[in-house]
C-alpha cells in the first residue's frame, strides 16, 4: 500500500444493519469500503480485490468466517483479518486465531476501539509499528530490554505484566488499547483473567510512575474502551 492510496477495507458482514454502520464508519475515516453479504461473495472479493484489511464476521451465509480464513492463508495471502463476531468464548477467540486471523473483536464494540484496532492493522501492514526499547517518563527511565526502572539512582520495581502492559501502551503511540487486547497480548489464553486485572495493574503503573496518580499525566482512561499513553517524541528514548 502506497502512502498516497487511501486503505482499500473488504467488510464481509451478513447482517444489513451492522454492514451499513461498519461501511458509513470507515467513510468517514476516510478509507475506501468494500462489502459482501455472505461468505462466498466475500471471498471471491478478497481473491479478486485484494484489500489492505478485511472485517469477517465468524457467522456466515454459505461459507463461515473460518473457512475463509483458512483458505485465504492456504493462498498464501497475507491480508490482514479483524474477526467480528457475537462469539466471546477463550475458545472461540483462539479457533479464529487459528484460522488465521490477525485481530478479534467481540460485538458489541465502540466505534473508538473499532478505529484503533483497524489503525493497529494497517500500521502493522505498513511496517509502521514502533519498536520501543525505552522510555523516559519525568525522571523515570524505563528499559524494555533489560527489564530495569530507575528514578534518578533509585530502582523503581515493576513487575514482568507491568512492563509488558507498558511496553503495549507505548508501542501503540497514543491510539487506544482495548481492556481485551491487554488481556490477550499480555496475558495470553492460557490465563483467565477479567479486565479488573488490567484496571488494577493500570493503577499500579501510575502509583510507581505518576507524580499523582489521581491526576495521570501519562497513563490516560480512554471510557468504554480501555488506556492510553500520552507522550512526546522526546520520551521515546533510547536503550
Amino acid at each position: 500500500m502506497t502512502a498516497n492510496r487511501k486503505p482499500r477495507i473488504l467488510i464481509v458482514e451478513d447482517e444489513p444493519p451492522m454492514r451499513m454502520a461498519l461501511k458509513d464508519i470507515l467513510d468517514s475515516e476516510g478509507y475506501r469500503v468494500l462489502t459482501a453479504a455472505d461468505g462466498e461473495s466475500g471471498m471471491e472479493q478478497a481473491v479478486r480485490e485484494k484489500p489492505d484489511l478485511i472485517l469477517l464476521d465468524i457467522m456466515l451465509p454459505k461459507l463461515d468466517g473460518y473457512a475463509i480464513c483458512a483458505e485465504l492463508r492456504r493462498l498464501a495471502m497475507t491480508t490482514p483479518v479483524l474477526m467480528l463476531t457475537a462469539k466471546g468464548q477463550v475458545q472461540d477467540r483462539v479457533t479464529g486465531l487459528d484460522s488465521g486471523a490477525d485481530d478479534y473483536l467481540v460485538k458489541p464494540f465502540s466505534t473508538d476501539e473499532l478505529l484503533a484496532r483497524v489503525r493497529a492493522l494497517l500500521r502493522r501492514v505498513n511496517g509502521q509499528r514502533r519498536i520501543v526499547t525505552a522510555l523516559k517518563l519525568g525522571e523515570v527511565r524505563i528499559d524494555f530490554a533489560k527489564m530495569t526502572a530507575r528514578r534518578g539512582r533509585a530502582v523503581v520495581h515493576l513487575t514482568a505484566k507491568e512492563f509488558a502492559v507498558l511496553r503495549l501502551l507505548a508501542e501503540a503511540e497514543g491510539e487506544p488499547v482495548p481492556r481485551q487486547r491487554f488481556l490477550d497480548l499480555v496475558w495470553g489464553w492460557t490465563s483467565f483473567p477479567t479486565t479488573r486485572t488490567v484496571d488494577n495493574h493500570i493503577a499500579s503503573l501510575r502509583s510507581k510512575l505518576e507524580p499523582d496518580p489521581d491526576a495521570p499525566r501519562w497513563i490516560l482512561t480512554v471510557h468504554g474502551v480501555g488506556y492510553r499513553i500520552e507522550l512526546k517524541e522526546s520520551d521515546f528514548a533510547e536503550a
